[in-house]
């Protein structure tokens, strides 16, 4: 039997579902506004795609936002303010995932064709169960059930580790590797792909590198083209630097690079120049 893809692994918010990763972002937002440290949007999702509590910490951790904390509490943060922020986090983040549960453009056609090309369909997130378990019950509703959900909490570490990968990869009965692909729109997202030994797709126009809803980037494109162009480049070129294998648009684009995948898989011997990071469908 010839090589060729098993399965496709999917991230959730920005890559299925929650166009612009906002459902997280905010709530970081309002968790350090509350103890009186306000961060900015783009501070909120530097580290987007770790565990959540993990990602506070990152936040934590940025130079201008530690200096802020001292300000105002005359101590850099703690491991004890780390805890607490992420007590707080999660209440807020339950209470409005559901408002960010829309599917992106293009995922159930995307996900149609993935079943058409007789592939398994795995999931990663950063959330943690109960999160999860919000998300899966409004994506059920809107027609998007993946064969295999594995959340941060489920593993002993969240990404860059490949244990949410290879956790997907038991439950789907899929081996080696090289057979799976991982789909997401954040750094974490690449290298936790990378790290599990499996072919990265970054997606660089509906998730966290881009930053904005549907709305938004529809406006910004329509309004100022150029400014629309040069924030797109700067997403694909964060993705790339992570090592992604491919870099695209969103999710619609991704079964034409599932094909050329599989054109090299059942070529070894041509030299499709596996290195570089092609772009496609922009």
């Amino acid at each position: 039997m010839e090589d060729q893809l098993e399965g496709i692994i999917l991230d959730w918010a920005g890559t299925t579902l929650d166009y612009g990763c906002y459902a997280p972002a905010v709530v970081f937002v309002e968790i350090f506004n509350r103890v009186g440290v306000p961060i900015s949007m783009e501070e909120a999702r530097t580290p987007m795609g770790a565990h959540k509590r993990v990602h506070i910490q990152r936040i934590t951790e940025i130079p201008d936002v530690k200096e802020r904390w001292s300000t105002v509490n005359g101590k850099y943060p703690t491991e004890d303010d780390v805890d607490k922020l992420f007590k707080d986090f999660v209440p807020l983040q339950l209470e409005c995932l559901a408002d960010y549960a829309d599917l992106i453009p293009g995922t159930l056609e995307a996900v149609k064709r993935f079943r058409a090309m007789g592939l398994k369909i795995g999931s990663t997130t950063g959330y943690l169960p109960d999160m999860m378990n919000i998300l899966k019950s409004q994506a059920v509703w809107r027609g998007y059930i993946p064969d295999s959900s594995v959340c941060a909490g489920d593993v002993p570490e969240g990404r860059p580790a490949p244990w949410m990968c290879y956790k997907n990869a038991e439950n789907l009965r899929i081996y080696p590797m090289h057979k799976l692909v991982k789909v997401g729109d954040t750094v974490p997202d690449i290298l936790e792909g990378k790290n599990a030994g499996m072919w990265t797709i970054g997606l660089a126009k509906t998730g966290n590198e881009m930053g904005l809803n549907l709305e938004e980037v529809s406006e910004l494109e329509r309004e100022a083209p150029e400014k629309y162009k040069i924030r797109l480049e700067m997403a694909y070129g964060r993705l790339r630097g992570a090592g992604a294998n491919f870099v695209v648009d969103e999710i619609g684009n991704v079964p034409e690079v599932l094909v050329k995948i599989n054109e090299m898989l059942r070529n070894p011997q041509n030299d499709y120049g596996l290195e570089e990071h092609f772009r496609m469908g922009s």
